[in-house]
């Protein structure tokens, strides 16, 4: 009996040949139960040989397709020479050996669907590289690459745990740094590797985090809009270029973090949108598979195969581009089915909620898996909402994050920096209200690009008043940053305070650096960056109530905030003083922990940060004056708008944690 149907393929000619490479039974099994982790490297395109002859396997997933065949430049894109076959145990994966291709060839899949006749050229789901845009091919290419950065990825693991410091600098790579005599030049791989390290080692951050690398049509979106999950952008080169970028950060102690978007993908005709004439890799209901806020398309994640995908691009790139974490972008639109979508617009669970069971069990299995096979790295979560447990394991009924954005804090202390500080007494809570919930996840405090773009005012133009107190209200807002418990992120030019809102089509304002204001907040930063690094009082008890400690809290008609920062592995304790109004305070009272002599080691209104000068002549001496609820106390000099850096005598020193 002939099993063959009517929209079985052809024959396969002699020019494609089946053997080494190809899936195997067990592959497609693990494929199919979304538990094959090592799946990029069976689909896509990869070089091998048959029968004596090289050339390339490729392997594509249609299961819809009625004929798929590969097109390209070495077949002029003729849709008759080379057919893949389709396996015969309903994986709907299309394979075969192309004799003669060579690396770098410029290749899509041509798919003529069983419904509805549709047929698409499709670039590669697991291609390694794709053409420029506004070109959309995928390429043949390996990424064999040597890496020198062994011994930091021997140690790591202590770079990226939850009590070493993390001072994250967030940068878009073809806006940070412009040449002024070619403008619309964007700026490769490795023409910013040595720069960047060299500015960022300068300024004592610990790690950098990209937006998104991967391929993306739309250069606007930032790479928020990902067709080529696996391959990173051509813009600024290739993938070894990538991996030497990564790779000279790494020999200089310095981290990598990036930017990745498993919620949602565009629904350009050449990526995986309606992949072989249906929604195979998105909902096909709309109210479940377009987003209505970014018009794009939702991963189904009830699919075996999609989080498969998924799952397997995280692995990839903190695998094959030794990056130390991923940041995943817009959590919150995944967890609930009724994010940015009216009543009506969207469909409850099997128990009629919000909550999207298929997004939460897709979370906890890829938490549970990078942190099984890559245990030194960071997954971090952009989570907006009171969601629990967010990063905690998945054994304790936690989604499975190491850490979260903490979105709260950021969104309370703009608005309440943006106000006039005579009407700030009134709003004293939105800087006191965080530390009620700041160790129920291990967050992160992100002063991030979203603050400083459409018409949200960069961070020094949030700041009210003159030029004066905007920069002495920005200092004390990034002192704020430093001494608040939670590890750090801040945007590109907030270093500086630069002063237009960000924009991806041009370089940052570096000039602004010839003036004094901006130098100032410069030096500022990374002073702050030094000392957090230096004192385990700021980093060490982060997530933990014990290394956190308000001596007062309630002086909202001075403005005035109080508190000690502690270390459960040493016995240093910062105490920070600040001063949100405009008004010197003399003779301030403050509580001390213990008696004598405490030294001033940082004042944001120092001359050399731009202030005033304002301060305490070094240090002060507490006396056995009770006064806050302490045995001890000393008058202190508060100087406007600023932030004070006390240690006690005789232990201000330590050596700089790397």
């Amino acid at each position: 009996m002939n099993r063959r149907s009517k929209s079985s393929p052809p024959s396969q000619p002699e020019s494609v040949i089946h053997g080494a490479g190809m899936m195997t039974d067990h592959d497609v099994y693990l494929f199919k139960e979304g538990k094959h982790n090592r799946l990029f490297e069976k689909m896509g395109a990869h070089p091998g040989v048959v029968d004596g002859a090289n050339g390339i396997h490729f392997a594509v997933w249609a299961p819809n397709a009625r004929r798929v065949s590969v097109i390209g430049d070495f077949n002029l894109w003729d849709r008759s020479t080379h057919p893949l076959a389709v396996r015969w145990d309903g994986s709907g994966i299309w394979e075969g050996f192309v004799p003669g291709v060579p690396v770098g060839s410029v290749y899509k899949y041509h798919i003529a669907s069983r419904v509805r006749n549709h047929t698409a050229d499709k670039g590669d789901p697991f291609a390694f590289r794709c053409e420029k845009p506004p070109r959309t091919a995928s390429l043949v290419w390996t990424l064999d690459y040597k890496w020198g950065d062994s011994a930091w990825m021997k140690r790591r693991k202590h770079r990226n745990a939850l009590d070493a410091p993390q001072s994250i600098y967030e940068v878009h790579l073809g806006s940070w740094r412009r040449s002024s005599d070619h403008p619309h030049h964007l700026p490769g791989y490795r023409e910013l590797a040595h720069q960047l390290v060299e500015y960022v080692k300068e300024m004592g951050f610990t790690h950098v985090e990209f937006l998104p690398v991967m391929e993306h049509p739309f250069y606007g979106s930032w790479g928020y809009q990902v067709t080529g999950y696996f391959a990173p952008t051509s813009r600024y080169g290739t993938p070894q270029d990538l991996m030497e970028m990564i790779d000279i950060l790494h020999q200089n102690e310095i981290g990598v973090i990036l930017d990745w978007v498993p919620s949602h993908f565009p629904d350009d005709e050449h990526g995986p949108a309606f992949f072989d004439g249906t929604h195979l890799y998105e909902h096909a209901d709309p109210r479940q598979g377009f987003h209505p806020e970014w018009k794009s398309r939702i991963f189904n994640l009830g699919r075996n195969e999609v989080k498969n995908f998924l799952i397997n691009n995280a692995l990839f790139w903190l695998e094959k581009y030794h990056a130390d974490g991923l940041r995943v972008d817009a959590v919150a639109s995944m967890l609930y089915l009724d994010y940015a979508r009216e009543e009506g617009q969207w469909i409850p669970n099997r128990f009629g909620g919000r909550e999207n069971l298929d997004a939460i069990g897709f979370i906890r299995q890829l938490n549970k898996v990078v942190y099984e096979l890559q245990p030194d790295v960071q997954m971090i979560a952009e989570e907006s909402t009171a969601w629990p447990m967010v990063s905690r394991p998945v054994h304790l009924g936690g989604l499975g994050f190491g850490e979260k954005w903490n979105m709260g804090w950021m969104h309370d202390s703009l608005e309440y920096f943006s106000i006039d500080p005579v009407h700030r007494k009134y709003h004293h809570e939105r800087l006191t209200f965080s530390l009620w919930y700041a160790f129920t996840e291990n967050f992160i405090l992100p002063l991030s690009h979203d603050e400083v773009v459409y018409g949200k005012k960069s961070l020094l133009e949030k700041m009210p008043g003159d030029d004066w107190r905007k920069f002495a209200n920005l200092r004390l807002l990034l002192g704020w940053l430093f001494t608040h418990p939670g590890k750090k992120l801040l945007f590109m030019g907030g270093e500086f305070g630069q002063r237009r809102e960000w924009e991806h089509d041009g370089g940052l304002d570096w000039e602004h650096l010839k003036e004094e204001g901006h130098a100032g907040v410069r030096k500022w930063v990374k002073d702050l960056n030094l000392f957090y690094r230096r004192e385990p009082a700021l980093h060490t008890s982060d997530f933990s109530p014990e290394g956190f400690e308000w001596i007062d809290n309630r002086d909202k008609d001075n403005g005035i905030l109080t508190y000690l920062r502690k270390s459960d592995k040493s016995d240093r304790i910062v105490l920070v003083t600040c001063n949100l109004t405009p008004v010197p305070r003399y003779g301030y009272r403050v509580g001390f922990p213990t008696k004598g002599f405490w030294k001033e080691v940082l004042n944001s209104d120092a001359t050399e940060y731009g202030g005033s000068g304002v301060g305490n002549m070094g240090g002060t001496t507490t006396e056995s004056v009770r006064s806050q609820g302490r045995a001890f106390s000393a008058p202190l000099t508060l100087p406007p708008l600023g932030l004070l850096i006390f240690l006690q005598k005789g232990i201000e020193k330590a050596p700089l944690r790397k």
